[in-house]
């Protein structure tokens, strides 16, 4: 059966017409803990020798990773974290990541060429993780292998498209398969080593399915890492501040880590649940400033892990994560953080973190003016 041309025009134009759907936002580059911008502002503050840019650049500079002279601890094909091979790939990744910023911030093309030696070497070599505890293993010292490869990818011309093709390569097939499940067995920190460098891979990969299932797993994964399982209440009590503070410290600053990439793609995680984030950072440094805290006692999401009262397990023992959220919620958002820039303060200028668990150099690398 036939229609007539003008009644089959006249239906289509009466249609209901669906929205358009917008492609989602190309990623911004270089965009995980550093954006082109916070290079500029520091390569200029580092120059004018103002401070506190210029007591926290020494601590880099003078570090023997930050060394264009670095020598290889390897590489390897096979990481275990209780085996020397993790030792290897921790500080080799430590000197790409401290290569690549002090080329960023002082133009000396022997940090970049350093960066390129190390990543190029662990590419051609890593096939992947193995042990207990492989999770670790590929999340900490991963993620500073990310982050220099971002730096070096869109600051330097040096590093062949066929050379960062086979580094992401490298990411795919060696790291992303280690934290690809998370860690819901596990105590938090766990957890969130995995979603900062899923988000980080998910970045640097142009790959916004990997991004937004990091996304998804800091909101409303099932483990301990999820942000409102880790930071359990609004006191801020964290889901391992009943097991040692050390641990408490390293799972919120892997969160903090997450945070700030993801507020360089645009999206805003540190206002999350309300602020939860800052809820943590100022409960956990209250106690290990010395001060009394409120303590529900818990049992984590796995049923595993029970606690009555607040460990006191190396407390007072500050991590170089604090500079990085003070500024953020006071210097961007003008919020109050008083115990969270205490904590700042004592251990100014922030200097390198234990093994890869974090950026470290947090006075350098994330003050900026009030």
């Amino acid at each position: 059966m036939r229609f007539p041309l003008m009644l089959v025009v006249g239906l289509l134009l009466l249609a209901p017409r669906l929205p358009a759907v917008s492609p989602p936002a190309p990623f911004v580059h270089p965009g995980l803990l550093h954006s082109a911008a916070d290079l500029s502002r520091l390569k200029k503050m580092v120059a004018q020798s103002a401070e506190p840019w210029r007591s926290g650049f020494e601590p880099l500079r003078r570090h023997p990773q930050s060394q264009a002279g670095w020598r290889l601890a390897g590489p390897v094909a096979e990481v275990d974290r209780y085996k020397p091979s993790c030792h290897q790939f921790d500080f080799d990744g430590n000197a790409a990541y401290q290569n690549a910023l002090m080329w960023c911030l002082t133009g000396d093309e022997a940090h970049a060429k350093k960066a390129v030696q190390i990543m190029n070497a662990w590419s051609d070599t890593l096939s992947q993780f193995a042990g207990r505890d492989k999770i670790l293993g590929a999340s900490l010292g991963g993620f500073k292998y990310v982050n220099a490869a971002e730096l070096i990818r869109y600051t330097y011309p040096g590093w062949p498209p066929a050379e960062v093709r086979r580094f992401e390569q490298m990411l795919r097939r060696a790291v992303y398969p280690a934290i690809q499940d998370f860690a819901t067995f596990a105590n938090g920190n766990w957890d969130t080593g995995c979603i900062k460098t899923m988000l980080a891979m998910g970045v640097f990969c142009d790959d916004r399915a990997l991004f937004n299932r990091a996304l998804d797993y800091f909101r409303s994964g099932s483990g301990n890492g999820r942000l409102t399982h880790y930071v359990i209440n609004e006191a801020g009590q964290c889901q391992e501040s009943g097991r040692d503070q050390q641990h408490a410290q390293l799972g919120l600053g892997h969160l903090a880590e997450a945070c700030e990439i993801a507020w360089n793609q645009g999206v805003d995680l540190y206002s999350f649940a309300d602020n939860r984030l800052l809820r943590g950072f100022e409960y956990t440094a209250q106690y290990n400033l010395g001060h009394p805290v409120p303590f529900t006692p818990i049992t984590d999401t796995t049923g595993k892990y029970k606690a009555k009262v607040i460990s006191a397990e190396r407390r007072g023992e500050l991590r170089p994560i604090y500079e990085m959220v003070w500024n953020h919620y006071s210097g961007r958002r003008g919020l109050p953080a008083p115990f969270t820039r205490q904590a700042a303060e004592k251990i100014r200028p922030e200097a390198a973190a234990q093994g890869a668990d974090h950026p470290g150099f947090g006075t350098l690398l994330f003050s900026r003016r009030p």
